[in-house]
């Protein structure tokens, strides 16, 4: 028997003005309010909107399927401010009882990497914003990006989460499958790993006419999935939300192919659907996962790469996070708003230059030319929260001069 396990990631990240550096000392709304409702209500039309009531429709036609989401506590607020409609969409699928969500980083950020006491936080935070608003505490986590690590795994389990999400890393598993469950070295904490050549054919692959086994079609997935019956347990296929209808659009086919998914895969008698909490109660671990260096879902590196992979990312991070005690010295609530807004992962994608030259998927949605524009935005916003801290405290905090250095002067 194996069961498939879906998860969607739903965010969206607040995106900076343009802040030249005339604007530092002078003014402090950082956020481009105007080009992000138009980017969310954009994508709620394309995405958000119809894959919810295909969703909510395909689980009254077939009971047996089920899903998981994490939405970021960024998206959630801006599903607030300006389409309050996605966020009902969410809670009408989550009064299905088919629905489960899956608990992250408040900020969507790279906190587990930078800072323990920011990372529980946001932890903490994002626990309470989706019980709110579902009615529900979440039992398994998932990192941003899905980065991931033994350590991290430690920080996991103590927060209380039994079970985690993590890239099924070929160098990390080596002969092994993703479709088993594992376990940190000496931890109980059981960890789903994505499959990422079956997600990845659905996520990125499906409209890619190149792709030697394009077009995919319902009949030659669902043999692949047939295929692991008696090789693995869970078929964990992880993406972006964003994949339907907005990734890949609506003329490509991808809304039908997830129309008629459920049906094709529960043809076969042994296989079912189930969520992560329910697969971590159900499903025994196969041995240990262990994972000593940081890994992460981007990429063929599937490591920091991609938000910390050059000088300009390095410095942008660490001036961010050199920033923490200052910002928490102030006890100024929106002040310390900002700059976990700052701390999304987004930002830092904005700066990568892997991809400047090969119009990769991670462009996307990016307001910058290029990524040396991204780095000067960001620095001159970084060097005017620091003015802000030095005001009320009224004193030069240690580091902040090697900051400036490292800014736009």
């Amino acid at each position: 028997m194996v069961s498939i396990c879906f998860y969607f990631q739903v965010h969206q990240p607040f995106r900076l003005r343009k802040y030249g550096i005339f604007n530092i000392g002078n003014f402090h709304n950082y956020f481009d309010d105007k080009g992000n409702m138009e980017v969310l209500q954009k994508v709620a039309k394309k995405c958000y909107l119809p894959t919810t009531k295909l969703l909510k429709k395909l689980i009254e036609k077939h009971p047996e399927f089920k899903i998981s989401f994490s939405l970021s506590g960024v998206v959630i607020e801006q599903f607030k401010k300006w389409a309050p409609e996605v966020l009902e969409s969410f809670k009408d699928l989550a009064k299905t009882g088919n629905v489960e969500f899956i608990s992250e980083t408040y900020y969507h950020s790279l906190s587990s990497v930078y800072s323990n006491n920011e990372f529980k936080l946001q932890v903490e935070k994002h626990k309470k914003l989706i019980e709110k608003e579902f009615g529900v505490i979440p039992k398994v986590f998932r990192n941003t990006e899905l980065i991931y690590s033994n350590k991290l795994g430690e920080q996991i389990r103590e927060l209380g989460f039994m079970g985690a999400m993590a890239e099924g890393a070929d160098k990390i598993l080596g002969w092994r499958s993703p479709n088993f469950i594992y376990n940190p070295p000496r931890s109980d904490l059981k960890l789903l790993l994505k499959n990422y050549r079956l997600s990845d054919d659905i996520a990125f692959r499906f409209s890619n006419k190149d792709w030697k086994e394009y077009p995919l079609t319902i009949k030659k997935f669902t043999t692949w999935v047939d295929k692991i019956n008696g090789n693995g347990e869970i078929i964990n296929l992880f993406m972006d939300f964003e994949t339907f209808g907005e990734h890949q659009w609506e003329h490509t086919g991808i809304f039908k192919f997830l129309e008629n998914l459920p049906a094709s895969i529960l043809k076969h008698p042994d296989n079912d659907f189930i969520t992560p909490s329910e697969a971590i109660e159900k499903i025994d671990s196969k041995g240990e996962f262990d994972c000593p260096k940081i890994i992460s879902w981007a990429d063929v590196e599937r490591d920091l790469t991609a938000w910390v992979g050059n000088d300009i990312q390095k410095s942008a991070v660490k001036s961010l996070y050199d920033l923490e005690k200052g910002i928490l010295e102030t006890k100024d609530d929106q002040l310390i708003e900002d700059w976990r807004k700052m701390q999304t992962s987004d930002h830092f994608y904005y700066m990568c230059t892997k991809w400047f030259n090969d119009g990769d998927v991670h462009k996307y949605f990016n307001p910058y030319e290029n990524p040396y524009d991204a780095f000067i935005n960001f620095m001159n916003i970084i060097n005017d929260i620091i003015l802000r801290v030095e005001k009320i405290t009224k004193k030069k905090i240690k580091g902040f001069e090697e900051i400036k250095i490292r800014g736009v002067k």
